[in-house]
């Protein structure tokens, strides 16, 4: 039997996407098509060579150039504010012709200038787009933009929303006493919120280390000598022009590079970015298995499905979700780092290629961020599971005993000798109860106010000072 022709999808009108990230889940991550998409990189190309027109005529850099009007730079600078769709397609039209994607630029923006009112400066000054420029001039502070954009406007507030919310978990949940757990194993009791506190702690450093992050631009020639340059202006003061040109579009300044900017602040940034995904994807692994115990309840949406064959589960898939996409990220990320910052000699165009892949790093890591935002509104705490387990397990309470006895010898306090292994001995692989717990501290001979401080004490209230710890959050 044969069977009948599939439909091609790749035939298909509007495209369907190939990844995920411009299919499934856009939604989520639209925002940066704004910074890191091919539509975005030839925006900012069509920036840059507009901002540096204006600069080369604005200082007089080029003798005999004559000087822009209010209203002439108004109509360059509308160029690029209104670079849209139609845009989009006339430049891909160009580019189908000059087979490169810089010099598609430049013709579309001497196109505008040949089509500016009648008498302006702008009919004149054709030959200073572009001038004196080799495409990396354009490419590296056209990237520098778009990557402070993206991570400026649409990453760092999302993730900067995300630590913050769970900062205000830690804050409920600061005085909420559960069992502690380490190697998997009943340990010492803390607080929920001091838990996710260290976490908040941590994302929050990793951000404070990415807001101080550079971008860094160069502007000097074919391999870095401002060779064309000298050569067409001899007069003027070409390494200070530059810097001011780099400078006046936010940029650090960066005065030694081959061809290309070398991209170290970039590597630099990635890491950043990659070590902000990886704490939180022990965040997301954490409150997994906070669910999995049943420390969180997680709220039922309704008319979700969480398994199609065994109607009772409530799955996780958010913060599963969120540790895919920050894996996804940060191996992408670490590529980049990785591989940016080494170049051929002078040039070579395997950084083109790696660079138009930073939107998809990013991507990743704002899905998971918003997926585990919208994870930890689903979340309630199970209070009585935590008070059973605390309830079931006096015997955490050797810790304090056998330190309180070491303190008490220390005090020449006689009786107190072996406290660990005393404690050992009572412990090791034993469920203790309270009557237990509360006799043997009875049988030690401790000075009567340790001995009632110790009597009092419980699973529960032996939280040291975790409560107080969440306050460092806002120091």
């Amino acid at each position: 039997m044969t069977s009948p022709a599939r439909v091609r999808l790749a035939d298909v009108t509007p495209h369907i996407a190939l990844g995920p990230l411009d299919g499934r889940y856009r939604a989520a991550v639209a925002p940066l098509v704004d910074h890191l998409s091919e539509a975005a990189l030839n925006r900012e190309r069509v920036h840059v060579e507009v901002e540096w027109l204006i600069h080369l005529t604005a200082n007089g850099v080029v003798p005999g150039a004559p000087a822009l009007t209010d209203e002439d730079v108004a109509y360059l600078r509308e160029v690029v504010a209104t670079f849209g769709p139609d845009e989009v397609a006339e430049l891909a039209a160009i580019e189908k012709i000059t087979v490169h994607d810089v010099k598609a630029v430049e013709y579309f923006l001497k196109s505008r200038l040949a089509a500016a009112p009648e008498g302006s400066a702008l009919r004149e000054v054709g030959e200073l787009v572009h001038f004196a420029c080799t495409s990396e001039d354009i490419n590296n502070l056209s990237y520098a933009l778009m990557v402070r954009g993206a991570v400026q406007d649409v990453w760092a507030p999302a993730a900067t929303a995300l630590v913050d919310q769970v900062a205000e978990l830690a804050r409920s949940l600061k005085d909420q006493p559960m069992l502690a757990l380490t190697h998997g194993q009943p340990a010492t009791p803390t607080t929920l919120g001091k838990e996710l506190a260290v976490l908040a702690h941590r994302l929050r450093r990793q951000l404070t280390r990415i807001g101080g992050d550079e971008y860094l631009g160069k502007l000097n020639g074919a391999t870095g000598t401002y060779g064309a340059h000298v050569v067409a202006v001899p007069g003027a003061d070409w390494p200070a022009v530059s810097k001011a040109f780099v400078e006046h579009l936010g940029l650090t300044w960066n005065p030694l590079t081959t061809q290309i900017e070398s991209h170290d602040w970039q590597a630099e940034l990635y890491a950043d970015v990659a070590r902000f995904n990886r704490v939180l994807h022990n965040l997301a692994t954490d409150v997994w298995t906070y669910i999995s115990r049943g420390v969180f309840i997680q709220i039922p949406v309704a008319g979700a499905t969480g398994s199609s064959t065994m109607p009772h589960k409530v799955n996780p898939i958010r913060f599963e979700n969120a540790e895919a996409n920050l894996e996804l990220s940060s191996a992408l990320l670490d590529t980049l780092a990785s591989t940016l910052v080494t170049s051929r000699l002078q040039r070579d165009l395997t950084d083109s290629t790696t660079q138009r892949n930073i939107g998809p790093a990013f991507g990743h890591s704002l899905l998971a961020i918003d997926n585990v935002a919208r994870g930890l509104r689903a979340l309630s705490v199970d209070e009585a599971l935590l008070a059973r387990e605390l309830d079931e397990n006096w015997e955490v309470l050797g810790e304090p005993v056998q330190s309180a006895m070491r303190a008490a010898s220390v005090a020449g306090v006689t009786g107190m000798e072996n406290p660990y292994e005393r404690l050992k001995e009572l412990t090791r692989g034993r469920r203790l109860t309270a009557a237990d717990m509360r006799e043997f501290i009875g049988s030690l001979g401790l000075p009567d106010d340790v001995a009632a401080r110790l009597a009092e004490l419980t699973p529960a209230s032996y939280t040291g000072l975790a409560d107080s710890l969440v306050a460092y959050l806002d120091a």
